[in-house]
């Protein structure tokens, strides 16, 4: 059991990797222990960073945009938190390339956290732990980077953590009707071309990804395509601007606070199901809207320990 002194925001923030590492530790293995919650709830109500997800097909170069990205805004002292959810390993259950194939940091920088967590199966893209490890990486970074394994439809479970939505796309990766397929183009907030510096195939793959969004968004909402690469650094000022115009555009009219506390009703509605089924999650309905600025996580203990009490079949 992890000392309760050491899961207070405060003493994660001040105490570096290693504290955040004891703390995801804890997340993982001891959620329903009142300081997991405690800590949890803590860092919910002290939310600051902007938490962007990353998705696309497998070998689009999501890695190393990530990468690319979170070195740019290290050069700015940008602090960054990273999760990247990998495809599990049949024999551990844990992820198959791990931290250190994936991201090159200095150990020695603080101001950059970096945290691979296994699907264990979830096609959606992400991990049970993502959503309480962004809402401690969120209290501590100033932007959370969260690349999702990339899997086809499922992978708008990204929306569940994430404040911006990125799509990548890869040029030479179909036509629209193909995206289209592929049951991802409602859910961008963003969507670039990878290696946009191969010329015809990219501005084709552009071209493309237009005419797939003009089909799939609703009237009104506009997505910016971008081309970039990761390589030459063409087109990351400008993907820069863009996340920052998208997180501008939440602070406003109150979309960042309504888009995060449905992440929570979601991530609590899940918790029950899984724990109880359909039968729980319909007894536990009222329950499940969490009222405006409350925290799940102690929420979900006191929900999960009133559905007991009325012995509701597992």
């Amino acid at each position: 059991m992890t000392d309760a002194s050491e899961l207070r925001l405060g003493a994660i923030a001040a105490g570096g990797k290693r504290a955040i590492a004891r703390a995801l530790a804890a997340i993982e293995r001891e959620r329903e222990s009142p300081a997991v919650e405690a800590l949890l709830d803590e860092a919910y109500r002290s939310a600051r960073a902007h938490v962007i997800g990353i998705t696309g097909p497998p070998g689009v170069g999501k890695s190393t945009l990530v990468n690319v990205m979170a070195a740019r805004w290290r050069a700015a002292a940008i602090t960054v938190g990273i999760i990247a959810v990998d495809p599990s390993s049949r024999v551990s259950g844990g992820a198959l390339l791990g931290d250190r194939t994936r991201l090159a940091s200095d150990p020695a920088d603080s101001g950059l956290y970096f945290r691979s967590l296994a699907a264990r199966g979830r096609l959606g893209g992400l991990a049970d732990l993502a959503f309480p490890a962004v809402v401690l990486f969120r209290a501590l970074f100033d932007r959370v980077l969260v690349e999702s394994v990339g899997v086809g439809q499922s992978e708008a479970e990204i929306t569940a953590v994430a404040d911006t939505v990125m799509l990548c796309v890869q040029p030479g990766s179909g036509d629209s009707l193909q995206f289209m397929k592929a049951g991802i183009m409602e859910i961008p907030h963003l969507a670039v071309v990878t290696k946009a510096d191969v010329g015809a195939a990219a501005r084709r793959a552009e071209a493309d990804i237009k005419g797939a969004l003009s089909l799939a968004m609703p009237m009104g909402r506009a997505v910016d395509v971008l081309g970039i690469s990761a390589t030459s650094g063409d087109g990351l000022e400008r993907l820069d601007q863009a996340l920052e115009a998208h997180w501008q555009h939440l602070g406003s009219h109150d979309r960042l606070e309504t888009g995060r506390q449905q992440q929570a009703e979601s991530w609590l509605r899940d918790l029950v199901r899984t724990e109880y089924g359909r039968r729980g999650e319909e007894a536990a309905s009222v329950s499940l809207r969490l009222p405006r600025g409350v925290a799940p996580f102690g929420h979900a203990e006191r929900l999960l320990a009133s559905l007991e009490l009325r012995r509701l079949p597992l």
